[in-house]
């Protein structure tokens, strides 16, 4: 599976190359958010209703971005390149509209008082998920239209490659899409195995076992594309890549998983544990302290990856 990952990884940064700044990030990051996707609506399917699975995955992804992938991009980029410039209006939309996401998904669901804690009514999850698309296309269309050069950071020695635009452009994106489907094939079977196992050896953790590996896997291929870009100090496509992930994962996946549920009639719980919420308030907040300015240093990624390795410890150790 990990041969696959990196082979799709190789497919992605191709077509990425060819269609441009801020398009080829969008390429990995619509990629990565089918996978995922795909693979939380069929283990909602797989066996027993597991109404917590998605907001585990989702919490996963966002915290492994936030703190992990940032904070690993800002360590070594920084330590490479002692400092680093991003693009503080760029980052800061991203914040915006990640912020926006998480709370109305993730943390309002526990204070509304139609359904039981951490749950919307039919009507409340429908609203909520519609007002996710529409933010997130809001989103992409001043990434990509109205205002791109917020989202682009300029490099003197970077050249135009889109005069490659030809037959090879279709290869890449077929080799890509066949790759990502054999990812997703992979990963259902390694989760729902995974899955399986812990509820058998009845471990408490299990979906958030389960939601911090499925978030591991699918984000394997962005984590590794925003590091390498942070190392050639290309720290704002680095976080293009991550960050637009993040948005990508509430702004597309909820939604997804939302119509899946209210579709089979499967329960769907999205509020987050008192403990979870203060470690998403607590990563964003750091990350609007980061990018607040526009040079980050590797101390910097080190406030991160502190948070990151709590998160971690937490899982297991509630």
């Amino acid at each position: 599976m990990f041969i696959t990952i990196f082979v799709v990884l190789d497919h992605a940064e191709a077509v990425a190359r060819r269609v441009g700044e801020p398009y080829g990030t969008l390429v990995l990051t619509f990629a990565v958010t089918a996978i995922e996707v795909s693979i939380i609506v069929s283990m909602m399917l797989h066996g027993e209703n597991n109404p917590t699975l998605a907001r585990e995955s989702v919490f996963s992804t966002v915290i492994i971005i936030s703190t992990g992938v940032v904070g690993t991009c800002l360590t070594l980029g920084g330590w490479r390149h002692r400092k680093q410039a991003i693009v503080r209006q760029g980052t800061s939309a991203y914040l915006a509209v990640l912020i926006a996401l998480t709370v109305m998904t993730l943390v309002l669901p526990t204070y509304t008082q139609t359904t039981d804690p951490g749950t919307f009514s039919a009507g409340q999850l429908g609203f909520v998920s519609v007002l996710s698309v529409l933010l997130y296309a809001s989103f992409v269309f001043a990434q990509t239209v109205r205002h791109r050069d917020d989202f682009v950071q300029e490099q003197a020695h970077e050249v135009s490659m889109r005069t490659a635009l030809h037959e090879n452009l279709s290869v890449g994106v077929l080799l890509l899409v066949s790759g990502l489907i054999g990812i997703v094939m992979l990963a259902e079977q390694v989760a729902a195995g995974v899955e399986d196992t812990l509820v058998a050896y009845q471990v408490t953790q299990a979906d958030s076992i389960v939601g911090a590996m499925i978030a591991g896997l699918v984000l394997m291929p962005e984590a590794i594309s925003a590091v390498r870009a942070s190392l050639n100090n290309e720290l704002q496509r680095g976080l293009n890549v991550a960050m637009g992930s993040a948005c990508a994962t509430i702004g597309l996946t909820i939604p997804a998983v939302a119509a899946a549920s209210l579709l089979t009639g499967r329960g769907l719980t999205l509020g987050l544990p008192a403990a979870d919420a203060v470690l998403l308030a607590l990563a964003l907040f750091i990350c609007s302290v980061s990018f607040s300015t526009e040079r980050t240093t590797f101390l910097t990624g080190m406030v991160h990856i502190v948070v990151f390795f709590t998160y971690v410890f937490l899982i297991f150790v509630p």
